[in-house]
């Protein structure tokens, strides 16, 4: 296997599409992105993007050897939110048609939230309302400097419903409230002191080294590790120290110490040689 990086900015002569909406491209170390493909909309949501959305993202929780995906837009923004022929054909429809339309975007955030590897947002220009959710269901989102957000849905007399798990968990519930209740447009820079965003870089040359530079560390962990940290957060997350808290985590330690991974990882160490997943 080798450490080859893909680049997450460009597409590659042997991508492979889900779909026409929604590109897939991988290298053999790992690093997988997933592109949004309605340049021409701003990569704003409709039924079938998130349809496409979705089937990606499950495709790639059953797939091996899968270590960082990078989810971003093409086109040089990231997504505008909801479609605006979507939203006018949603304002004619029964409220069962509607939750079922919902439902669909939120399995495709759970779909993304749940995969194993970690997921990083590559955020260009816009990324408005479930543009913004989808970040916030990333482990980790980076953004240009000249990157715009807002969960905009206020202002059109409806609520930021299907994102709020994801961006309230990112950004607490005072600045959610804030934000949901404005529907204000904000810089990457308070994206970043809120929470929403994990870093700002100043352009796109400086969003591409920073996606490699992530992409480096992540081959340098544990796979296993990584998805038994992913978890290891969800599971520890607002609860209270007890007992029970601290012989479930010393469980943790002690399973990741005696299996083959944690193992390899000691000796390779100890050896000063690098473990056999980050040759």
């Amino acid at each position: 296997m080798t450490n080859e990086i893909a680049d997450p900015l460009v597409e590659f002569p042997d991508v492979s599409a889900t779909s026409d909406l929604v590109h897939i491209s991988a290298t053999q170390a790992g690093a997988v992105t997933v592109t949004m493909n309605r340049p021409h909309r701003k990569n704003a949501f409709d039924a079938d993007l998130v349809s496409a959305l979705e089937e990606a993202f499950r495709t790639l929780q059953g797939a091996e050897g899968v270590r960082v995906v990078f989810v971003r837009g093409a086109g040089g923004a990231f997504s505008a939110g909801a479609d605006l022929d979507w939203m006018r054909a949603a304002a004619d429809h029964t409220e069962a048609d509607n939750r079922a339309d919902a439902y669909e975007l939120a399995k495709m955030l759970k779909a993304l939230y749940d995969l194993p590897a970690l997921t990083v947002a590559l955020v260009e220009s816009a990324a408005f309302g479930g543009g913004a959710g989808l970040a916030a269901a990333c482990d980790m989102a980076i953004a240009t400097a000249d990157a715009r957000f807002a969960f905009s849905e206020v202002r059109l007399g409806l609520v930021a419903a299907t994102i709020s798990p994801y961006v309230i968990q990112a950004i607490g519930p005072r600045n959610a409230r804030g934000l949901f209740a404005t529907g204000r447009q904000f810089e990457a820079a308070y994206a970043e002191k809120i929470g929403l965003v994990t870093e700002v870089v100043a352009d796109v040359e400086a969003l591409r080294n920073a996606a490699h530079r992530i992409a480096r560390e992540v081959m340098a962990c544990g796979p296993v590790a990584v998805e038994d940290s992913k978890r290891l957060v969800d599971d520890v997350a607002g609860r209270v120290i007890d007992h029970a808290l601290m012989e479930m985590t010393a469980h943790r330690i002690a399973a990741a110490r005696v299996r083959d991974e944690g193992q390899e990882g000691v000796r390779a160490f100890l050896e000063r040689r690098k473990p056999r997943w980050a040759e």
